[in-house]
């Protein structure tokens, strides 16, 4: 006699989630082989969504994809331990169309995701390791307080500016570290109220706790630098003239392995060297370097490339070369690419750098 089973299972069948994911809530969309099955509003935690596919669609494969946020690893990672395949991917590689762009919404944008992840038209971003991303975090928060000292700098100068207050010359520091005597001469200022000389004393007071701040990273920097797993590359990156320990450290644990990007060109791209583009039939237009890219460590890599054309035969006698027919601005970027080339190669070959001598 024939019985009717009321198990499920879904062994051998693909399930695609595409998630939106926010702080309080995700919008989820799940997606079979052939349709849409069912979109909805869960808690932001992966062990709800995992319970919900397996108790829903047994046996099946589960892949969910996300978009890099604010978030960061945390869900992917989770939902691999669960037994989940899990990418993340950038949200300007996501193929959209013109309504979707106009009319974006948090339930539309996961139906979206769900989709191109179907039809496999997503590309997942390198996920580094944990240990990387946690090293990472000392560096951003070094790069972070440079720039947060910089901005009380910066309200300091303006407010003796506002007063019609112009540091002396034997105070001033043009490269914009503030010596010792400087400080002791803006604590010395008074004005006729006590108002403004207070509030000249609380921006110094910030600035003076930043520095002290800043130091202390550093300090766990270099000592991060000297471990097993970062002294070989650091050693092979500051062999590089223009590379100093806070660039090698960022590049180590920005890249974490340089062997993923399988060209130059590729690396280029990554950091944010490479030209915009506009062609059309037989026009082609080449822009400025694109906007898209990792900021910090191309800024990092041209800071490094006019220390690196200085101290670097070779590469200076390339930026000559170039000054001859472009802006020195334009120039530098050219250097940075051969600059990070160089980089590439020590870091792939683990050969010290050599300076090419010049006969």
């Amino acid at each position: 006699m024939q019985t009717q089973s009321n198990k499920l299972n879904f062994t051998g069948q693909k399930i695609f989630v595409g998630m939106d994911t926010h702080k309080n809530s995700w919008k989820i969309s799940i997606v079979h082989e052939e349709l849409l099955l069912k979109t909805f509003v869960q808690p932001p935690e992966p062990e709800t969504l995992a319970n919900y596919l397996k108790r829903n669609y047994p046996g099946a494969d589960y892949f969910t994809a996300y978009e890099a946020s604010y978030c960061g690893y945390w869900i992917h990672y989770r939902l691999t331990e669960l037994g989940i395949n899990s990418i993340v991917i950038n949200p300007a590689d996501i193929p959209t169309t013109n309504k979707e762009h106009v009319q974006k919404e948090d339930k539309r944008d996961s139906r979206k995701i769900a989709r191109c992840l179907r039809n496999g038209d997503l590309m997942p971003i390198y996920i580094p390791c944990k240990k990387t991303i946690q090293d990472r975090t000392l560096i951003r928060t070094r790069y972070t307080l440079v720039k947060e000292m910089k901005r009380f700098k910066n309200r300091v100068k303006s407010l003796l500016l506002f007063y019609g207050i112009n540091i002396p010359d034997e105070h001033n520091s043009y490269s914009g570290h503030w010596p010792k005597r400087l400080i002791t001469w803006l604590e010395k200022l008074n004005f006729e109220e006590k108002t403004a000389t207070y509030s000249l004393n609380i921006l110094i007071k910030q600035v003076k706790y930043l520095r002290e701040m800043l130091l202390d990273v550093t300090r766990q920097i270099r000592e991060l630098s000297k471990t097993i797993d970062y002294e070989q590359n650091i050693n092979l990156l500051t062999s590089i003239p223009g590379i100093g320990l806070i660039t090698a450290m960022l590049l180590v644990v920005e890249l974490e392995n340089v062997c993923r990007f399988k060209s130059l060109d590729q690396l280029c791209s990554y950091v944010g060297l490479i030209p915009s583009t506009n062609s059309s039939g037989d026009k082609e237009m080449i822009g400025e370097i694109t906007s898209r890219g990792h900021s910090t460590l191309r800024s990092a890599i041209i800071e490094s490339a006019w220390i690196t054309a200085k101290n670097d035969p070779a590469l200076l006698m390339t930026y000559s070369k170039l000054c001859k027919r472009m802006e020195p601005n334009k120039a530098i970027i050219r250097i940075a690419k051969k600059l990070l080339n160089r980089i590439r190669f020590v870091l792939k070959n683990n050969q010290v750098y050599v300076k090419a001598i010049i006969k």
